[in-house]
């Protein structure tokens, strides 16, 4: 069957493309999905002056705001009605992950199944409506509190902007969970995918205008590219990396026959965490200094801007943080996402053993053991592809739009979207072989 599979996968090319009707309807979906997206990042939210929130957006672009602003593809130095983007849906998944760690009762509806997960989902859904109206309501004080943004401030418009943000949100929500039904790829993360990848062709122009004018030298420009296309292929590399541990099954007998016993893997991804530790890590280190964007310079005491100067960009105590924390989250997450014991347990369950381990308790510790030292691995790497842009900032001087939790995001959501066209055209190879097979035997019949 393995070789099969790969005999397929080599072989597909656009002929194979073409003949997938199925595929290039969800193509065709997916895009005219993503289109509508883009045109929602454009629609400004009612009682908001554009210039001067414009003025505004931009003493807060180096903070939390400008982070949030590239994920929702531009919408938040907008205000649009699509400025709260996916994030929403995103921290109330996280959280849903955080609870069925720590609560029995969601712990074991995690545990039966297809059932058990589509109440897992609604509960998602429900802290998303919950997170949405506190960040919506959030946005409608502090835009109230500008000077001139909004043009008549009071409930009513707190009211219009709660309702049109978290109006938003909830579509957004919705898009993607059909983009993941009806179309190609994981909804949500395109819709992030599609929001940053929309900023590249401006900030590669700007890039390129700065080498027109002199700013940067022709072979900085050149050594920049270079430098991306090789991290952009140690990201390949290390998201597809994997230890695959030895699964045993022992013989069996089905009657008078005995079957010899057979033989899997148990993969384990050297990055289990994903994204989620950039993104923890640069959100924590951005807050004091959106915070204090609010207040004047003069109002804060010495030592806080102090302090807020230490935790700029490419100073040496906001590198050692931003190190620090992605490879604290980077265990923590792993540790929350993936269970060794319950692995243990459920092989153990199908009579399945590693090799030299008891099953159970010990088959446990191997796991974790391995676990910790691959995410070490996975760790390290995560720290050195998002420190790169910022030592090039630091070093360089130029604004890079691509850092490293994003450029992880392009990549990552990219390789998962071509894992699945490849899937849908190896499965209609599949049906076309079985279509045949089925009319090479009724002819034989006649």
């Amino acid at each position: 069957m393995a070789s099969a599979a790969e005999q397929l996968a080599s072989n597909l090319n656009f002929a194979a493309f073409a003949k997938a009707e199925d595929l290039k309807k969800r193509i065709w979906f997916t895009l005219g999905a993503l289109l509508v997206y883009r045109l929602g990042t454009y629609i400004p939210m009612p009682g908001i002056n554009p210039d001067a929130f414009a003025q505004a957006f931009q003493q807060q672009a180096g903070g939390v705001l400008g982070m949030f602003n590239m994920f929702a593809g531009g919408a938040v130095e907008r205000m649009a009605i699509f400025a709260l983007g996916i994030m929403p849906y995103i921290s109330a998944s996280i959280i849903m992950q955080l609870m069925t760690s720590v609560i029995p009762t969601l712990e074991a509806l995690k545990k039966e199944g297809e059932q058990g997960r589509k109440v897992i989902n609604q509960y998602t859904r429900y802290g998303t409506v919950l997170l949405a109206m506190v960040q919506a309501y959030g946005i409608s004080v502090g835009l109230e509190s500008g000077n001139g943004i909004v043009s008549d401030p009071g409930w009513f418009f707190r009211l219009s902007a709660v309702i049109t943000l978290v109006g938003g949100t909830m579509f957004l929500m919705w898009l993607g969970e059909q983009i993941t039904a009806r179309g190609i790829g994981n909804g949500i993360s395109l819709i992030i995918f599609a929001g940053i990848v929309a900023g590249l062709p401006s900030a590669l122009g700007g890039t390129l205008e700065l080498g027109r004018t002199g700013a940067l030298s022709t072979g900085l420009i050149l050594a920049i590219l270079f430098l991306a296309v090789v991290v952009i292929a140690v990201i390949v590399f290390f998201e597809r990396a994997q230890r695959r541990l030895l699964i045993q099954y022992p013989k069996r007998q089905v009657g008078n026959r005995m079957f010899q016993g057979d033989t899997s893997h148990l993969p384990l991804k050297l990055n289990t965490a994903g994204v989620i530790p950039p993104i923890f890590a640069s959100s924590l280190l951005l807050l004091p200094a959106t915070l204090a964007g609010f207040s004047t310079g003069e109002t804060l005491p010495t030592w806080a801007n102090t302090i807020l100067a230490a935790l700029g960009h490419g100073q040496p105590l906001y590198m050692a943080l931003y190190a620090g924390m992605i490879l604290f989250f980077a265990f923590f997450y792993t540790a929350i996402v993936f269970n060794p014991k319950d692995t243990a347990d459920q092989l153990k369950k199908h009579s399945g053993f590693i090799p030299g381990y008891r099953p159970g308790e010990r088959t446990a510790e191997y796991i974790d053991y391995v676990l910790t030292r691959i995410t070490l691995v996975g760790a390290i790497y995560l720290v050195i592809i998002c420190m790169i842009p910022e030592f090039l900032i630091s070093a360089t001087g130029v604004p890079f739009y691509l850092g490293g939790t994003s450029l992880l995001i392009v990549v990552s959501v990219t390789l998962d979207t071509v894992a699945q066209v490849q899937g849908h055209l190896i499965a209609h190879q599949y049906e076309g072989l079985i279509k045949k097979s089925k009319l090479r035997g009724g002819k034989r019949g006649r």
